[in-house]
């Protein structure tokens, strides 16, 4: 359900971006004069064809390019807004009707987006930027979430099972948003939303009603299965959690290797996403938004090399003995460093759009370990703050990826030559390298001290320090496998 609702909350946010353009009436629109560069021939040569408008496409709306800006940008501000709070309020009153009623909020707001367009721009970036509001908690929540059900064991394959599903939602709502905005029911685009809001509220109802909080309050699991989920996350039931402690938090390098990674990885995504097919549009005269297969295609390779790589962290982790830190800090380098040199031989290409293709799709491929990295890795340091974490990394993180879109803009204003954009390249490399060695040195796979479940259950055990520590763990060993037996039985 966690997988299903990522994929979801994805799907509302990407579907826009496919929709607009069928929306505008690009033809009627003034053109802008758009620089662009001839190194690799005239613009009518090549792949112009690529680049091409249909009239009878045409959509109903009259927005200019400053216009779609505003409306596709309303949906972030509210996006952001809404993370903090709710990770924090997540953890006081639980995860579960937070994301639940957030995805349904913003399903049925997405329903509306057709009836809002019509009524005017202002209503439509209304509209966009509540079903923001009602995404922001999905993160978070679904990270708290995660933190109360996965054993440690199972949590690089489960964690990143879960995440990919927004790899899964865009390689659904590209193409399909495209097939529906041509061929869909209720004039074409309005499809996209009535689709997609329906299934996505199919899906919060359903949601609210199956799924539970945490192991101690679900009504038909096996006893050992609570037991051994528990007692592997170190908790037990009606266990009072302290406060959050900030100062502890703030203070913690690894929390920071997260952050910096976070906020390292985003750049670069959207170097990646945004920027690079710019560059193919403006240098090598190309047009991959136009290819919904294409445009697909990344995010399909992200999606399944996590998946392999995550599997793979566990079996390094609990069968091989790595230890989990060494397992991370691999699988975020990979993740980071991978997408790094992509970026950089991408700026090498020359005039060939299909190795830069092939470059963008291998660079998000490769990003798929930082979610067996970085991504994953709030579980580890704190698993009963993780969504709190989460909210903190994921709302910076956001809004820190805002700059790359205006660094790009600046340099290549006016000059979309090769050298220009791989000055563009190179920057969002360095970020990526940088942070990624970051987080190398300062990253943990450990439990951190201010977040350590033992020690608040169990703290009056004993007066002794190191007798207090043997009587924690004797018991938490003793009630695992006592649960692990259980679970083994018929």
């Amino acid at each position: 359900m966690l997988f299903l609702g990522m994929a979801n909350a994805y799907v509302m946010r990407t579907n826009m971006s496919v929709a607009i353009v069928a929306m505008v009436n690009q033809t009627a629109l003034p053109k802008a004069e758009e620089a662009v560069d001839e190194e690799c021939g005239a613009v009518g040569s090549a792949n112009a064809s690529a680049v091409f408008n249909d009239p009878e496409e045409d959509g109903e709306f009259m927005w200019d390019t400053q216009t779609q800006s505003f409306i596709l940008s309303s949906f972030f501000y509210g996006y952001v807004l809404t993370q903090i709070p709710f990770g924090i309020m997540a953890k006081k009153y639980g995860a579960k009707y937070f994301l639940g009623v957030g995805m349904l909020v913003n399903s049925v707001f997405g329903l509306l987006v057709p009836v809002s367009a019509r009524w005017g721009t202002l209503p439509l970036s209304i509209v966009r930027f509540v079903q923001g509001l009602g995404e922001g908690p999905i993160v978070p929540c679904t990270h708290a979430m995660l933190a109360k059900w996965i054993p440690p064991s199972e949590r690089s394959r489960l964690g990143a099972f879960v995440y990919a599903g927004a790899q899964f939602g865009t390689v659904i709502s590209l193409p399909l948003s495209g097939l529906l905005s041509r061929y869909g029911f209720a004039g074409g685009w309005p499809s996209i939303f009535y689709v997609f809001g329906a299934v996505g509220t199919a899906w919060s109802i359903a949601f609210l009603i199956w799924v539970h909080e945490d192991p101690d309050v679900h009504p038909r699991i096996r006893d050992a299965e609570r037991k051994f989920i528990t007692g592997s996350l170190g908790g037990e039931k009606n266990e009072q959690t302290p406060p959050i402690p900030w100062m502890s938090v703030l203070k913690s390098m690894p929390f920071w290797a997260i952050l910096v990674a976070h906020m390292g990885q985003n750049y670069g995504y959207e170097t990646l996403l945004t920027e690079l097919p710019t560059y193919m549009k403006q240098v090598l005269h190309f047009s991959i938004k136009h290819n919904g297969t294409l445009s697909a295609l990344p995010y399909l390779a992200m999606w399944i090399f996590s998946i392999v790589v995550s599997v793979v962290a566990d079996w390094m982790t609990w069968h091989k003995g790595v230890s989990l830190t060494r397992t991370r800090k691999l699988l975020n380098s990979i993740g980071m460093f991978g997408p790094a040199l992509s970026l950089v031989a991408a700026s090498y290409t020359g005039c060939s759009a299909l190795l830069t293709v092939a470059l963008l799709s291998m660079g998000v491929g490769l990003m798929g370990g930082t979610m067996s990295g970085y991504r994953i890795n709030h579980l580890d340091i704190s698993p009963r703050f993780a969504g709190i974490l989460m909210s903190l990394t994921n709302c910076i993180a956001n809004v820190f990826a805002l700059l790359a879109p205006l660094i790009a803009g600046f340099i290549v204003e006016g000059k979309p030559t090769q050298a220009a954009w791989r000055v563009v390249f190179f920057i969002s490399a360095a970020v990526y390298a940088a942070t990624a060695c970051f987080y190398l040195v300062f990253a943990s796979g450990d439990v951190q001290e201010w977040d350590d479940p033992d020690k608040d259950a169990y703290q009056a055990v004993e007066v002794g320090v190191n007798g207090q520590e043997a009587r924690r763990r004797s018991r938490r060993d003793s009630q695992l496998e006592q649960a692990e037996t259980q679970l083994q039985s018929p």
